[in-house]
Formats: structure tokens, sequence, C-alpha cells
């Protein structure tokens, strides 16, 4: 009878050490898929701020002392890659800067 409470408790023990392993891996790979997240965020704000750069420079209307003015829709555009909406901020810059002859730089 004894022997057979011992077998129990390893399978109780195997089961457990089993699950927190499963537990530990699904861990692994949700933390995984947040740093790819974090990476793509952070490429999409340094291709944001090239993009603004670009815009900043090239585009716009002729503003005061004979520099170009940013028009409304750039500024928007850089207001949504601050905010962290990136995908929004580069449609916009994108399309600025391609109906301004532009070739967009790589991303």
């Amino acid at each position: 009878m004894i022997a057979g409470c011992m077998i129990g408790e390893r399978m109780i023990l195997g089961r457990m050490i089993l699950r927190m392993i499963w537990r530990i891996a699904a861990l692994l790979v949700g933390c995984a898929g947040l740093s790819n997240g974090v990476a793509a965020q952070g490429d999409d704000a340094a291709y944001c701020a090239q993009l603004a750069n670009l815009a900043f420079r090239y585009t716009g209307s002729a503003g005061g002392e004979g520099r170009l003015a940013p028009d409304l829709t750039t500024l928007g555009a850089v207001e949504d890659c601050k905010k962290g909406n990136f995908a929004a901020g580069i449609a916009a810059l994108e399309r600025k800067l391609r109906s301004n002859g532009f070739t967009l730089p790589r991303r």
C-alpha cells in the first residue's frame, strides 16, 4: 500500500512539473511576441520620423521669411506618429511625399 501511494505522488508531482513547464513555455512565447511588437513600433517610429523630416524640408507652402511652412496634413500626420498611431501618420506622409514627386526611403 505504501508503494502505491509513492507511485501516485510521483505521478501527481510529474503532472505538476509538466504543467509548470507548459506555463513557462507559454510565457516565453508571449514575451517573444511582445519584443517583436516593440521592435516593430521602434521601426515604425523611426520611419515616420524620416518621412516627417522629408516632408518638413521639401513640402509645404511659402511661409514667412522665405521658409516652407508645413501644411495641416503634414502636421496632423506627425501628431499621429507622436501619439503612436503610426499607420495613419505614415500613410498620410507617404501620400504627401508621393504627390510631390518623391521616391520614398526604404523602410
